[in-house]
């Protein structure tokens, strides 16, 4: 497997990103219209820890971490490292010294499409990490890849410079032509809900607020007493 390293790729604006990172996954995921998600396999190693960075991505061999290490060169303060294979794999790619380099260069996160290690570690050194597997198999460097290249993760395309926000829910991408875009959407999401919880708090029902009666009315779902509904014979 032949590949390239590109350098110097377009990055989103850096405060567009610091706006993102105010909003948590759920919120970005639904502004962007329920999209952007890298799928539920990606699981925190830490809790109560939110992210947000641009991608330097890595396409890589299974068992490989030959293009992680060629991959630190090009990562840079606010960057997020996203690691995935040309196939399948659980194998244990990266652990802490790849994120004591990391931090030292300003990266915020990894986000992996395979296995991590020394989870313990990652957490005291406070790096937060994101991944489809948590394995102590070792791995070789011995397989050419690709850095800064277009890479796919639970369906989703990520491009290099495209924002990664991550919390304990997951992880989404946002492509960097709509980080502004979807910050201001965020925004406005996040206001309408806590309108919603307001009035929550002071009673009022979702079927109301949102109008969902009418919903049901018009799929023929129907109110019975409980006397009703055993007179009818739908419970003996």
């Amino acid at each position: 497997m032949s590949g390239v390293i590109v350098t110097n790729p377009p990055k989103a604006e850096l405060k567009d990103v610091e706006a993102l990172a105010g909003y948590g996954v759920a919120t970005v995921h639904e502004a962007m219209g329920r999209t952007g998600l890298l799928g539920t396999h990606l699981r925190p190693v830490q809790q109560d820890t939110r992210v947000a960075g641009t991608a330097v991505t890595v396409l890589s061999w299974p068992g490989d971490n030959l293009m992680i290490h060629a991959a630190v060169e090009q990562c840079g303060e606010g960057d997020i490292l996203v690691v995935t294979t040309t196939s399948a794999s659980t194998d244990g790619m990266f652990g802490e010294l790849f994120a004591t380099a990391l931090k030292q260069r300003g990266v915020r996160g990894v986000v992996t499409n395979a296995g991590i290690r020394d989870t313990a570690e990652l957490r005291e050194m406070g790096f937060p990490a994101w991944a489809a597997a948590v394995s102590p198999q070792g791995t070789v460097k011995a397989t050419g890849g690709s850095v800064n290249v277009p890479v796919v993760i639970g369906g989703q395309i990520i491009r290099p410079g495209d924002v990664i926000l991550a919390d304990d829910d997951g992880v989404v991408c946002v492509p960097r032509e709509r980080t502004r875009q979807t910050a201001e959407a965020s925004e406005a999401r996040e206001n309408k809900e806590a309108a919603t919880r307001a009035a929550f708090v002071e009673g009022q029902l979702g079927l109301d607020r949102y109008g969902l009666r009418e919903t049901l009315v018009r799929l023929g779902v129907t109110y019975q007493s409980y006397d009703e509904h055993v007179r009818d014979g739908a419970e003996s």
